[in-house]
């Protein structure tokens, strides 16, 4: 070995996420919530040499953070994917990384919980602005329902 392993470029893709975002969200009503406008405020960072990028979650409603989340993102080089270990103000500990691939500028990760399916998606618009979008399929992924968009800019 030629001394320790260094970042390659699906790494590098991934510090487009560091830095801060500001983003207008729309929320569907839940069991967790009746919906509506929320705003999403990141705070990332390139961790660990890297190899991971990291991020603050806080979203807020009327005023007030109610829900907090923290991401860790790194490349899977044996699996060829991304991964994507989340933890949130629910208190769930994933008990293994979500996996995703990029198409072009979009990001998207598949992941099971026992409320069903979730699709996470990441649409980049230049390096300064993405869209995130959640949907959910309690059916084996046929059929999806969004369950929150939000649109992000460098703050």
């Amino acid at each position: 070995m030629n001394g320790m392993p260094k970042p390659n470029e699906h790494h590098q893709k991934l510090h487009r996420f560091a830095g801060s975002w500001v983003g207008e969200e729309t929320l569907e009503p839940s069991p967790w919530g009746p919906g509506g406008p929320a705003v999403g405020r990141i705070t990332g960072a390139v961790s660990v040499d890297g190899f991971f990028v990291v991020y603050d979650y806080a979203e807020e409603k009327e005023g007030r953070v109610i829900f907090r989340g923290h991401s860790v993102l790194g490349w899977d080089d044996q699996a060829k994917n991304v991964t994507w270990y989340w933890f949130d103000s629910m208190g769930q500990t994933p008990s293994a990384p979500t996996r995703g691939t990029w198409d072009g500028e979009t990001l998207v990760f598949r992941g099971t919980s026992p409320q069903g399916e979730g699709r996470y998606t990441y649409r980049f618009e230049g390096n300064d602005r993405y869209v995130f979008r959640i949907e959910n399929s309690t059916d084996g992924g046929k059929t999806w329902k969004k369950f929150m968009e939000g649109k992000y800019r460098r703050a």
